[in-house]
Formats: structure tokens, sequence, C-alpha cells
């Protein structure tokens, strides 16, 4: 059977080369993403200025949570640490990274002959109990980019998100690639099983096949891999999604992962795309190949019906889901939608063909009839040409709609929150002058002033109060509320910004106290003091003196700008938001701002409205880098697909030359059908994509349609329409060149 199937694969080179590349692109694809996860889970970056072979730095982690968040400012040691470091036995000498008591680092370097594997124990037992983490090897390059370790666990989640989308999509474009190229085949089969083939043998065959040819795919596709992680991870960096100091780490499991996955999809859908023929008593053979009916198991039937149901389940979770939440619901909702409509697509597409056949006709004239016919006829390989159409197009606009819709609702969401006409702040990356809020608050035609700190802390669990856990607690470990945490000034916060008390008085927003939303203050009474960690990681217990209401998943917690400034890498106020009195000149008030204060810069509140838009810049970058990814190999699969389909049509096409149809009509039945196959693919990828965002949209913005421009839509729907139609026609005028004599056997 192995010389039998090297000897076909010579026969058969344009249903093999199509099953190749989708071997081959989607090994690639997923050995990178794998690389890409490895990278996150290392969080190397190769250290710069810290020589010393064993560094001591604040651990940003915060450990003991359900979801084991890490803290979004530096989180600094005491100065005093490096004389304890210091003092330990093998120590020669602990150097501190910075002064004022507090320390980004510290340096430790072992006496000589001293061994560094017992002097970093020392050093661990030193610190045990403690927010400190103890680095060493590529790891010390952490405490001179502490934002790494946040953005490495980013990282892991966009590369496991990426990479299950990208074997999703490499398990349907390989099944169904491999599946039209058995197909094609049925009449060769069908010849082998009626001439005295066994089941057995028909099915080593084509699994020997796929084996040779899988195998061939992955081993080009082996180096292959490790580049396209590293191509992603510069990409990412060039986004800013992750620094440019993160270097790229990935071993061999990626890539046998890769390897592995890639072969058992390749040998499972050669498996299951030869089981017709196998089932096929020798005298149907011949019969069933000449009609391609298609037996669909109960099995197939109930496993589409099942991933339907979880898809109807996900959608409800996506639509309960807080809104910047929800998109993490709604990408697997995606992939089972695709997944349920793909295993019934050959029952859809045959429902669709009956829906538009009269269209057809109507349009296609004895074109259209043809082609109606071909594919009430062929309904596998109708159904085997939908698939990569639906893919590309429910993948492209789910995803795509789904970053425009988030975004829109986040830049909603803070052009709400702000009150303000004016934006101050510093020239540079210096913060603004003490004094500054009280003197621009005195200012004629000024309404209100007050200062404006970003950054983001948590609500302190009591099981965590007043000690560091550094073990996970696995599903035990009690939640820590995340939220951002804004820093206001309490005189001029309700006129710079939309936040009103629900309970309780702004006002009081002075010294060591905190305004909770409504949602994260139940439990507390005002007056109470609520235990919080702040972004650097410090603990501090803050009394309660207000509650406002909020949009769920855009909660803030208010806090005195001083107090949070502190607590943040800058360590300064970096903005000042002022409200100009009804009727005043905001260019003059601007103007008198800028005299009184040089070095400033003052704009006004686009300014904080484009710096937003950056985010979502950066944010959908990303988005369409691993959109364009897998999107780009789901359409390649659309190619193959159509150009298989024909080169599968030869003898069809040569004998309805030789009874009489001149080429522009084999042609026009060949768009005809194209316009089918595209039609009913962009329709269910269209129920892919309205299953996906309806509910995204209920969650993040409370109406049923998605928001974004509406020429993406179109966009998708003319692209898919071009390449269906375009390959199709250029397929078949390839073929139409020879003489139809030649194409009879």
């Amino acid at each position: 059977m192995i010389r039998l199937a090297l000897s076909t694969l010579r026969f058969h080179k344009g249903g093999f080369l199509a099953s190749f590349l989708a071997v081959f692109l989607g090994a690639a694809i997923v050995m990178g993403a794998g690389g890409l996860l490895e990278t996150g889970i290392h969080a190397a970056v190769q250290p710069e200025r810290h020589t010393a072979p064993i560094v001591v730095t604040g651990d940003q982690r915060y450990h003991g949570t359900a979801s084991d968040e890490v803290f979004p400012e530096r989180v600094r040691l005491d100065g005093g640490l490096a004389d304890e470091l210091a003092a330990q036995p093998g120590v020669a000498r602990a150097v501190p990274d910075g002064t004022a008591g507090r320390v980004d680092a510290i340096g430790v370097h072992p006496e000589p002959g001293a061994d560094p594997g017992t002097v970093e124990k020392a050093v661990e037992r030193l610190v045990d109990g403690r927010q400190v983490a103890v680095l060493t090897g590529d790891e010390r390059g952490r405490a001179e980019h502490p934002d790494v370790v946040g953005d490495a666990d980013d990282l892991v989640a966009l590369a496991a998100a990426f990479g299950g989308l990208s074997a999703m999509v490499t398990v349907f474009v390989v099944a169904a690639t491999l599946g039209l190229s058995v197909r094609h085949r049925h009449r060769e089969l069908a010849l082998l099983r009626a001439t005295g083939a066994t089941p057995g043998q028909l099915r080593r065959l084509v699994l020997g096949e796929t084996t040779l040819l899988a195998a061939a795919a992955i081993a080009l596709a082996w180096p292959v891999g490790g580049r396209a992680g590293r191509w992603l991870l510069d990409a990412f960096a060039g986004f800013g999604v992750v620094p440019d100091a993160l270097a790229y780490r990935a071993g061999t499991v990626p890539l046998i992962t890769g390897a592995a996955a890639a072969l058992l999809t390749a040998v499972a859908a050669a498996f299951i795309a030869a089981a017709t023929a196998v089932r096929t008593k020798p005298v149907e053979a011949l019969a069933e190949a000449a009609t391609e009916r298609r037996r669909f198991s109960r099995f197939r039937i109930g496993l589409g019906i099942a991933f339907l149901a979880g898809g109807v389940a996900l959608a409800i979770g996506t639509a309960g889901a807080d809104g910047p939440d929800a998109a993490g619901v709604a990408t697997p909702a995606a992939m089972v939608w695709t997944a349920g409509f793909a295993l019934l697509g050959p029952l859809l597409a045959k429902g669709i063909t009956r829906l538009l056949g009269p269209v057809l006709r109507a349009v296609g004239g004895n074109a259209g009839r043809l082609a109606e016919a071909e594919a009430r006829a062929r309904t596998a390989r109708l159904a085997g040409a939908v698939l990569p159409v639906m893919l590309a197009t429910g993948l492209a606009l789910s995803l795509t709609y789904m970053q425009t819709t988030q975004a829109d609702a986040a830049d909603a969401a803070y052009d709400k929150s702000l009150r303000a006409d004016l934006v101050v702040s510093a020239d540079g990356k210096g913060g603004l002058p003490q004094g500054l809020v009280d003197d621009a608050a005195a200012l004629p035609g000024v309404a209100a002033a007050s200062a404006r700190v970003d950054s983001q802390g948590f609500i302190e669990p009591a099981e965590l109060a007043g000690r560091v856990v550094k073990e996970d607690a696995g599903e035990s470990a009690p939640d820590a509320p995340a939220m951002a945490l804004l820093g206001v000034t309490a005189a001029g916060v309700e006129r710079t910004t939309a936040f009103r008390a629900a309970t309780g008085d702004l006002g009081k927003l002075r010294g060591d106290t905190v305004a909770l939303p409504t949602r994260y203050a139940a439990g507390y009474d005002l007056g109470d003091t609520v235990p919080m960690r702040l972004g650097d990681g410090t603990r501090a217990g803050l009394r309660l003196v207000a509650t406002v209401d909020a949009e769920r998943g855009y909660e803030t917690a208010l806090l005195p700008a001083a107090l949070l400034a502190a607590h943040t890498d800058a360590g300064v106020v970096p903005q000042l938001l002022v409200t100009a009195e009804p009727g005043a000149d905001r260019a003059e008030l601007a103007a008198s701002l800028a005299d009184r204060h040089p070095g400033l810069k003052v704009t006004d509140r686009e300014a904080l409205l484009l710096a937003r838009a950056d985010q979502d810049d950066t944010q959908a970058g990303m988005a369409y880098l691993v959109l364009a990814v897998v999107v780009g190999y789901a359409a390649i699969a659309l190619v193959n697909s159509q150009i298989l389909a024909a080169l599968a049509r030869r003898r069809e096409f040569s004998v309805l030359r030789l009874i009489g149809a001149g080429r522009r009509q084999v042609l026009g039945m060949t768009v005809a059908e194209g316009a089918l196959v595209a039609t009913a693919g962009l329709l269910l990828g269209t129920l892919v994509a309205a299953a996906t965002l309806v509910p995204l949209s209920v969650s993040v913005q409370g109406a049923l349609l998605p928001s974004g421009p509406w020429w993406i839509a179109a966009a998708v729907i003319a692209t898919a329409q071009a390449l269906v139609i375009g390959t199709a026609s250029l397929s078949t005028l390839s073929i139409l060149r020879r003489p139809a004599k030649t194409q009879q056997t």
C-alpha cells in the first residue's frame, strides 16, 4: 500500500498540493502561536544594567488571589533591605538601585568562591513573607522592566486565544481540503472497491497517502514555525502590546505540539473522508460515485446540534458578561458556532440551494439551471466548497466588529465621564507643580479644577489582609476585585468629571479616603475602612466617604490625587482638568494658564480623547494582525478549494463540450456555481457573526447591532465574491484551453 500511495501521489498533484499547503500553513501558524505562548510563560528579559548574578526586586504579582493579578505600578523595596542582604553569609556586597529610602532593585554579589546557588537560597529565606522577588539569569531583566510581568501574562492569554483559534481553523481547513481531495477520487476508489479491494486496503491507501503528505508538509513547516513566532512577537512589540525587551524563548515543545496537532488533524480528516468509500458495498460503489450520494450519520447531526446548543449557552454568557470581559466569551462562541454550522454544512447547503434556486435560474438562465442541478446532485461537494467561505467571512466579520464594538463602547464610557474643557499637563516627563490646582481654580473664568491621576488597584480580601502569599491557592483562592483608580481633587471632581455621589459626599475625598463603585461597596457602610492594595502593591486602609454609580465593567474608584500619585511610577500629578464658566473664552483661559505657568501644555479635552484613541489603535492593530493571519489562512483555503473543485471536473467539462456546450456556456455555469457557493458561504458566515456579535453588543452597549464602519462588511462580502468567482473562472478557463478529447480520461 505504501508503494501504491507513492504512485497515486504523482497522478493527483492538484489535490495533494492543496492538501499539502493546508497542512503546511496550519502547522506553521500553530507552531508560531505555541512559541508565543512559551515566550510569555518564560517572560525572559536580557538584563542591561544589572550585572549582579542575583537581583532582588519587588514582586509584581498579587499572589493568593483567584486570578493571580499583577500590580501595574513598580513595587519598590525598602532601602534598608540592602543592609540585611549584605549581612548574609557568602554575600560580598548588596548594591541598591535608587535613593529617598525606596529603591527599585538591589544587586547581590556573592563573595569569590561562594556557591551562587547557596547564596540565592539564603537570600530567598531572608525575604520570605515579603512582597519581594529574587531573580537570576534572564529573569534579572524584569527588575529593569517590571511591566514585562503583566505584559507577558497578556501575551500568554493572547497566544492561547490565537493558538486555539488557529488550531480550530486548521482543523476545518485541513478537513475540508482533504475531504474534497478524497471525494473527488470517489470514482477511482469506487473502481478499486468494485474490482476486489477490501475496505481495509482502501483505508490504508488513503491514510498512507495522507501520512506521507502531512509528514513532508510538517517537515517544511518546522523551521518556519519558529520564525513565524519571532515575527509575531516583533509585530506585537511594534504595536506596543509587549515591550521590545521581551526575549523570544521557545524550545521544541511548541514545534512538537504543532506538528502532532497537524498530523493528527490530517490523519483524522483522511480517515473520515475515506469512511464513505469504505462503507460502500462493491456492487454499489460505481453508482455511489456517479450520483455522489451522502449518508449523514446521526452522530454527526447530533454533534452539530450539540455545538449549536453550546453556542446558545455561550451567547447567553456573553450577553450577561461585563462589557470589557464579553469578548473573552464571544471569541470561543464564534468557534463553537462555526463548528456547529460546519458539521451541519451539507444539510444547510442543501436548504440554501433550494432557497436560492429560483433566483439562480432567473438571473443565470440556462447557466443558472445547470449550476442549480449540479449543486443539487453534488451536495457534498457544494458543502466542502462553502465551508472555507463561511469560515473566512464568519471570522472576519466576528473578530473585526468585536473589536470595533468594544472600542466604541469604551470610548463612549470614557467620553461620558469627562466634563472638563481644558487639560493641563507638564511639557515633558515631570509632573505639575504643587498648588497649581488651587491657582487654576482661582483664575477668572474657571468654574472648577481637579488633578487627574490614573492607576489600578484592588480591594483586599479579608483572607489576605496583613500577609503576603507566595503560593498558588488554586480554586479556593479569594477574589480580589480589580478596578480602575482615579485620583481627583475633592473640590473640583463633580464639575470636571461625570462622577456623582450615589451615597455620601465626594467633597470629603481628602486624606486616606475612597469613593467606591456601588457594585463593590456592598458590605461596607459609609465611614468603614476598606482594605485596598494600590497599584504599587502598598496596603492602604481607606475610609469610605461615598459611592458612585457606573456601567458594569467600567467602574472606577475615586481617591485623593495626592494619595494616589505617591503610589504610581511617576510619583507626581500628570494632568489637571479645568472646566470653564459658562460664556468664558476658553482660548483666552488656556493662554492665561500657559502664561502664568511656563513649561506647561494646555489643550482642550480632545487631548484626552486622542490619547484614548491611541490606546484603541494599539489594541486594534494587534487584533487586526491576528485577524490577518487566521482569516488569511482561511482565504487561502478558500482559493484552494475552488481550484481543487475545478480540477476535479475536467472530465465533466469535456463531456459537456463534446455534446455541444461552448466554452462560454461552461464558463457561465461555473460562474453561476461560484456565485451560489459565495452566497451560501456568506449567509452562513453572517449567521456565525450575528450569533457572536448580537450578545456582545447587548453586553457592551445595550444594543442589538454592533458598531463599526459599514464598509468593513462590504469589503468582506466583495472580497469573498471576488475570490470565489474569480478563482473558479480562472481555473475553468485554464482547463478549457485544452482540447475536449484529451480530457476524457
